[in-house]
């Protein structure tokens, strides 16, 4: 649930976003999704959710699913990217815990 150091770039070098706070501080929604979210996959549901405990109890029952996608997201200090976006998923509650799982260029 919380992101260590730096966000990985697609060519394999490193870099803190813009906005992100401290050492093992959570990334989530730090960030604005412009527009819609491409190239949807899912990456697990039911049991291989790993932490489907954790989303039941806070967020309540449901078919819990994870996904990726890719995304224009923009930084609070305006720097707009396009971005892996991973999150959970379940009906009729909706997306949750959104966190950027790479950058892959700055627009």
């Amino acid at each position: 649930m919380y992101r260590r150091g730096p966000t990985k770039l697609a060519s394999g070098a490193s870099q803190t976003p813009p906005g992100a706070r401290g050492y093992n501080a959570p990334l989530a929604m730090d960030f604005q999704i412009l527009g819609t979210i491409r190239e949807i996959k899912t990456i697990a549901r039911g049991r291989g959710v790993r932490v489907r405990k954790h989303l039941s109890k806070a967020y309540g029952r449901g078919s819990w699913r994870k996904l990726k996608g890719v995304a224009e997201v923009m930084y609070p200090d305006g720097s707009i990217w396009l971005a892996e976006l991973h999150w959970f998923e379940a009906h009729g509650i909706g997306r949750r815990d959104v966190k950027i799982k790479c950058l892959l260029h700055q627009l």
